[in-house]
Order: structure tokens, then C-alpha cells, then sequence
């Protein structure tokens, strides 16, 4: 101790010597760099500015203006066909389009600005009226933003004030698109010449597509769905061509030679996005209905040979089957559609004038596919229930787009069923919106229906937002609703919606409150928001896990990516029955696992939740009730409910690619369809085969595969053998569907039935002198 003692003192004497001289060489080295300098001019340190990024654009319209009515003269210059004629210069093609807008507005807010939106556009003669005084406003200013945002700002010497009537007058010109939006022209061929002068055969039309924000670019306008106003339209066009609009004709005359004007009665209250016209060449047939002019409109030569009967046929059985539906009656006069050769999307439900591309309208007798009536009759009953879905209520903004089109996707499968019972497609429908929503919800990259609205600002968002999930998902989650409360209470919910909100804009709250106060009329217990704005706010859906041995049950949010943790839950009605028992509705409102005698198998019966899919979620049992669900599927299958057969499939699958369950087990989930000849478990287990093929196909595994479902497929195949051998087609149309998987799995996978078939057809067909005719149409 005293040696280490004495050690530790000299080291510290030792340590605080050096030290001392340590900072002696520092102050002698400061003094000396400081007399250095005294007589320099160094340059100062560079100083780093602190930036703070620019806030983003405004993107929406402030509120201090409200527009009530539009007058609009437009005029397009196209010509709809160019006369080649001997010794005469023939004119050149032109895009232009002018024209004027007068548009009526409110002032709820003093102001010196107007904002308004402008794309493309030449704009002049700026004027605006303060209308309760009859004198003119003078503008100091205008200007196009270039941010994003589209506005048109127009300054001015004097305030508007509140509560005050006002106008703004702009004359404007621009250029017809070619890119099928706002005013776009669009091209087609007619096959015989109109005369003897015309050597050319291509014809021209001009229509508009402005949903979502391109009436700007066809004139300047308040672009924002919320902002709703009447539109008395004056188009002026070449005299041999027929110009549509959203309301009727009121009057048309000849201006001079080349060009007359066809005005247009004052359109309902409507959203900008809404505004449509064509001009055309364009002839139609009648559709019977017996309040409303019903019109469809074609190209000549298919309007000759019948093209469009079929969608004449149906439209008026629509519009009555939906007006009775609704207890509210279409609100004009008239009602065209257009077959137009070119439409970016497969139609558009402009209020009065819906717009088809013609792919997705006509019908060509021995020639279309019998099953192309499905598609025509869904879509026109699509775009019809817009009418009231859109058109009379429309969303606030695009951030709830689901509330039109979630809308349109669900009612359009009653009104197929309605209007074409024979096609028995409602179920198969409602099964591919289910599977539809499922495949894209089931990512982590999904979004809710109901997005905040700062997250859907620009054109490209509001774009975006027209997916499977704000079509598919709407509708499934709607029949969840209409499930839960009952189909009349839904029902009755959306009457009043629609009565309470007509020409006006609503939210998801207003459409829960709605259906609240039918609900609670039944005297019904459920508490409609706040079960739904967990299924409309969150993204994704749960799977719930059923235990048949214990009772217990839990949900989780159902992600292919088995890694992803999320804390998301649900207030999840479950349709439930068992091999015992009918279905009945019970609850699992919690993320925690809880425990329910209902869900107990307590003398080896089977339990299926989710009865008929009502319900937006899949479910997973323990490998025992899998067992016995899969022999009752083998021994009797018609117990379970035909959708449920094809739903188990698709929930195996798609839990199998999730990892929750063992590839083994949905594999097994097949077994049951060599004695099944329904289309839904078959088109099931084709769609969800696709996923396990292209895993498998380079394997040695795809061989053994291969021959499992030649077994399989045989009893299909041979239901429908004699119609396939004779190129014949079943007459009952829903079978059809079942012959077309038939000849598809049986073919691919090898079954020598099937192949000797198509051999043989080929044969005949490389061996016929007119190849276009050898093949009957299916």
C-alpha cells in the first residue's frame, strides 16, 4: 500500500507539469496567430442560409365564390369529312374550337379576385357585371397559374361584395385534343361513300371526356364537383352534322351556308365534370320507355344492320327498373347514348348524353360473342344508375369518389338481374368485385375508400383514385352494409339519401345517416358509422381465425406479405351456420381473441363463417373443420351455398400464398370438383391455379399436376362434350361460362378428348377456303 502510495503522487506531479506547459504552447501560439493577421483582410467564414422548403400549391378553388348557371356558345371547326374532288384544292383539316362563356355567379365573401380554372385556353374580352347594380367591373389583371393548380386569377379595381350577384364574360379559343380528353376528335371509316365526290372514307367527330378536371380545358369554369351550376349551351356546327348535349334540342336553325346552331333547354344542377357534347354524322334508334326520350346514337352503318338494338332494347328497362327502385324519377326528358369509335374510358355517365366506346355498346347478331350481352347490359346499368348515384348526388370531392362508383358497381348487378334473369350472373358478378377488391387491398401500397382530401389534390391523384378498390371494394362493402341492417332497411336508407341530397354533394356521413334513420325507424340496434368508417377510412380487410375445438376467434389484418405487422382491426359481422344449424349474424368487434359457443363443433360438425361472402374479409379454420368442410364438398356439396363453394377455394389460395396455411390444404380444397359442373368453384380454382402454375411450371411437380386436373376435369368436359364436339354453344346463357373453363382446363392441361377436338377443328380450319366463316359464333 505505501509503495503504490508514493508511485500515484509522482505521476501526478508528473501529469500536472505537463499539463501546465501544455496550455503555456496554446496562449503562445493564439498570441502569435493573432499578431499574423492584424495587418491581413481574410476573408469571413461563409455563412450557410437556413431555407425552409416552399409550401405546396393551393390546389382547390377558394369558397368566396358560388356559380349558379353557365351560358356557353362553343363552336368546334372540325370538318367531319374532307371531300377530295378532281381540279379542287380540298380544305385542310382544322382543330380549332371557339367560343364564349357567361358565367353567373354569388359573392358569400367581399372580395377583389376571382379564381377560376383555365387550361389551353386563349382567353379575351374579360367582363365582368355586378348584376344587383348593372354596372361593369373593371379588371386590373389576369393571369394563368403555372403550379399545378390550373387557376385562372382575375383582378380587379372594386370588391365584389357579399351577398352580391355577379357575372364574368370570356371569349376563348383552343385546340381540339387527339388525346381523348376535354374536346378530342375522334375518327372512324364508313364503308360506302355519300356521294360520288367523296373518295375518302374516314370520317370525323369531336365529343368531350372531362372526367375528372378537364372542363377547363373546354372552357373557363369553377372545375370542382362541389361547385354545381344549370349550363344553357349554344353549339354551332357544320350544317350535315347533328350536335347532342345534356339536355334536349329547344331549337335549331341555319346561320349561313356551312354552319347552323343547335340550342340546348337549361340542364339540371350539375357538377362541371358532367358538361358533355358531340357533333357527328351519327344516326339512332328509338328505346321504348314512357316518360323520357330514349335515343341511341352510332355510326350509320351500324345503326342499319341492328348493331345497337340490343342496347336499345334494355336501356329503358333500366331506367324504369331503377326509377321504381329509387322512388325517384330520371330528372330530364331525354336520355341519349353514343357509340363513339374512340373513349378513354369504356363509358362515362354525363348527365343526359352518356358516352360509350363502342366496343362496350353494340351487338353484332351471328357475329359478337352471346356473352358480350353480360358486358353491355352491366355497363349501361352501370353508367344509368350514375344518373342518380353521381349525377343527382355527387360527392363532395374525388377523395370519396367510391360514393359514385361504389354505388353504380353495386346496383348495376340487381338491374342485370332484373332486366336478364336468364343470364343467372348476379352471384358471379358479385364474387369478381369481392375477388377484384381482395387481390388489391390485400398490399401494403392499397388506400381507403375514403382518403383524406389533401391526399388528392393534382389531376394525376384524383386519377389515381379509379381503381378496383373505389369500384370493387365500394360495392362489396355496400352489400356487407345492406347484409347487416337488412336489404329494405338499406334499401329505404338510400331512398332518403337520395331525396335529401338531390343536386346536391354529400359525404360518407351523410349516406350513414341516412341509412341511421332507417335503420332506427326498424328499430334496428346497429350503429351504421361506426361500424362502417373502420371499413372506409382503413385500408386492407381482416382474416379471422376460427377455432371449431375451443370457440375462440380472433382477426388480423390480411396482407400477402406475411412479415408486415399492422395493428389494424374491424367491426366484423359474421354470417355464420354450421351442418346443424341456418345462418345466423354474430359479432367480433375487438382485436383480442374472444371465445363463442356458436363457433364450438360440439358433435364433429363443420362451421362456415361468412355465409353467401356477404362479408368483406376471408376466413381461416383449425386443419379439423378444413377436413370436414372439404368431405362435406366431396360426399354432398350442394349443402354449402354455391358461393361459398367457390369462396373456400379462392380464401385456401390465397391463405396458402399469405403462408397461414399449407399449400397441401388448398390444393385439397380442389378435389371435390370432379363432380362439379357449377361455373363459380371452377372459375375459382382456374383463376387462383394461374398463381400456382407459374410457380410450378418449370418444376418437376408441373407433370403430376398436370394430370390432376385432366382427372379432374374430365366430368366437366364431358357435360358439355356434345355442344363442344359440334361447335354448338349451351342454350341456358349461364352455362356457357362452364363451357368455356371446360375446353379451357381440359385443352391445357392435355385431356386427349379435348385435344383431338381442337385438332381436328384447326384441321378443318386451315383446310376451309374461307377461313372468316368456318367457326360458328359462341
Amino acid at each position: 500500500m505505501v509503495k503504490s502510495s508514493t508511485i500515484s503522487k509522482a505521476i501526478a506531479i508528473a501529469f500536472v507539469t505537463l499539463t501546465i506547459c501544455a496550455i503555456g504552447g496554446i496562449i503562445t501560439m493564439v498570441i502569435f496567430y493573432k499578431t499574423q493577421i492584424a495587418t491581413m483582410n481574410p476573408t469571413p467564414r461563409p455563412t450557410i442560409a437556413v431555407t425552409t422548403p416552399a409550401p405546396p400549391p393551393v390546389m382547390r378553388l377558394p369558397k368566396n365564390l358560388v356559380p349558379e348557371r353557365y351560358e356557353l356558345f362553343l363552336q368546334p371547326h372540325l370538318y367531319t369529312q374532307i371531300i377530295q374532288e378532281v381540279n379542287v384544292t380540298s380544305p385542310n383539316q382544322t382543330m380549332l374550337f371557339t367560343g364564349n362563356s357567361t358565367v353567373h355567379f354569388r359573392c358569400v365573401q367581399k372580395t377583389d379576385t376571382i379564381y377560376l380554372h383555365s387550361v389551353d385556353l386563349t382567353l379575351s374580352g374579360q367582363m365582368v357585371i355586378d348584376k344587383d347594380r348593372n354596372r361593369r367591373i373593371g379588371v386590373s389583371s389576369m393571369r394563368n397559374f403555372e403550379n399545378g393548380s390550373n387557376f385562372l386569377e382575375i383582378n380587379l379595381v372594386d370588391n365584389m361584395e357579399e351577398g352580391g350577384n355577379y357575372s364574368l364574360f370570356l371569349a376563348f379559343k383552343g385546340e381540339i385534343s387527339e388525346n381523348l380528353q376535354g374536346l378530342y376528335v375522334s375518327h372512324y371509316v364508313e364503308g360506302h361513300p355519300v356521294d360520288e365526290d367523296d373518295t375518302s372514307p374516314n370520317r370525323f367527330l369531336v365529343a368531350t371526356n372531362l372526367q375528372p378536371a378537364d372542363a377547363r380545358r373546354v372552357f373557363p369554369c369553377f372545375d370542382e364537383p362541389e361547385m354545381k351550376a344549370e349550363f344553357d349551351v349554344t353549339i354551332i356546327h357544320r350544317r350535315d352534322t347533328t350536335a347532342l348535349g345534356n339536355s334536349g334540342r329547344s331549337e335549331s336553325n341555319i346561320i349561313d351556308e356551312e354552319w347552323k346552331y343547335t340550342r340546348f333547354y337549361r340542364t339540371p344542377k350539375m357538377s362541371t365534370y358532367l358538361f358533355a357534347f358531340t357533333v357527328s354524322r351519327f344516326e339512332s334508334v328509338l328505346s321504348p320507355h314512357g316518360r323520357v326520350e330514349i335515343r341511341t346514337f352510332a355510326r350509320p352503318e351500324a345503326i342499319k344492320a341492328g348493331h345497337a338494338q340490343y342496347a336499345a332494347s334494355v336501356t329503358g328497362k333500366i331506367l324504369s327498373y331503377y326509377e321504381q327502385h329509387f322512388g325517384i324519377n330520371y330528372q330530364q326528358k331525354k336520355l341519349d347514348q353514343i357509340a363513339l369509335p374512340d373513349l378513354a374510358p369504356a363509358a362515362m355517365e354525363n348527365w343526359g348524353l352518356i358516352t360509350y366506346e363502342q366496343g362496350s355498346l353494340l351487338f353484332e347478331e351471328g357475329v359478337s360473342s352471346l356473352l358480350l350481352k353480360e358486358w353491355i347490359v352491366t355497363i349501361i346499368a352501370h353508367e344509368l344508375a350514375h344518373q342518380w348515384f353521381g349525377n343527382l348526388v355527387t360527392m363532395k370531392w374525388w377523395n370519396e369518389v367510391w360514393l359514385n362508383e361504389g354505388f353504380a358497381t353495386y346496383m348495376a348487378n340487381f338491374a342485370m338481374n332484373h332486366v336478364e334473369p336468364s343470364f343467372k350472373m348476379k352471384e358471379a358478378y358479385i364474387l369478381g368485385d369481392l375477388h377484384t377488391a381482395f387481390e388489391e387491398d390485400a398490399l401494403a401500397t392499397s388506400h381507403p375508400l375514403s382518403l383524406p382530401q389533401d391526399e388528392v389534390q393534382d389531376i394525376d391523384e384524383m386519377a389515381m383514385v379509379f381503381d378496383g378498390i373505389t369500384y370493387s371494394k365500394g360495392a362489396s362493402v355496400l352489400r356487407m352494409l345492406a347484409d347487416v341492417v337488412d336489404q329494405p332497411v338499406f334499401d329505404k336508407g338510400i331512398r332518403t339519401y337520395l331525396d335529401e341530397f338531390r343536386l346536391k354533394n354529400t359525404d360518407r356521413n351523410d349516406l350513414w345517416e341516412s341509412i341511421q334513420r332507417a335503420v332506427d325507424d326498424d328499430s334496428g340496434h346497429t350503429d351504421v358509422a361506426k361500424v362502417m368508417d373502420l371499413w372506409t377510412t382503413q385500408i386492407g380487410y381482416p382474416v379471422i381465425t376460427i377455432n371449431t375445438t375451443s370457440g375462440e376467434i380472433y382477426q388480423k389484418h390480411f396482407l400477402f406479405n406475411a412479415t408486415s405487422e399492422s395493428s389494424l382491426w374491424w367491426h366484423i359481422p359474421i354470417r355464420v351456420m354450421s351442418d346443424k344449424s341456418e345462418p345466423d349474424l354474430l359479432w367480433l368487434d375487438t382485436p383480442d381473441t374472444v371465445k363463442k359457443d356458436e363457433f364450438i363443433s360440439k358433435k364433429g360438425e363443420w362451421i362456415l363463417a361468412n355465409v353467401n361472402c356477404t362479408g368483406y374479409y376471408r376466413v381461416n379454420y383449425n386443419p379439423e373443420n378444413w377436413e370436414r368442410l372439404q368431405y362435406q364438398l366431396l360426399t354432398n356439396p350442394e349443402r354449402i351455398p354455391l358461393m361459398n363453394r367457390g369462396q373456400l377455394i379462392d380464401d385456401a389460395f390465397n391463405l396458402a400464398r399469405a403462408k397461414l396455411v399449407d399449400v397441401t390444404l388448398a390444393l385439397n380444397s380442389t378435389r371435390f370438383l370432379r363432380n362439379e359442373t357449377e361455373y363459380l368453384p371452377w372459375e375459382s380454382a382456374v383463376r387462383n391455379m394461374k398463381y400456382i402454375v407459374r410457380m410450378f411450371d418449370r418444376s418437376e411437380v408441373y407433370g403430376p399436376m398436370q394430370e390432376y386436373f385432366r382427372e379432374q376435369v374430365k366430368v366437366l368436359y364431358k357435360y358439355f362434350k356434345n355442344e363442344t364436339d359440334h361447335s354448338t354453344v349451351p342454350k341456358e346463357h349461364s352455362l356457357q361460362h362452364s363451357q368455356i373453363i371446360a375446353v379451357q382446363v381440359a385443352c391445357s392441361n392435355g385431356l386427349p378428348e379435348c385435344t383431338a377436338m381442337a385438332t381436328e377443328l384447326f384441321s378443318k380450319w386451315m383446310n376451309s377456303n374461307d377461313s372468316t366463316n368456318s367457326f360458328p359464333p359462341h
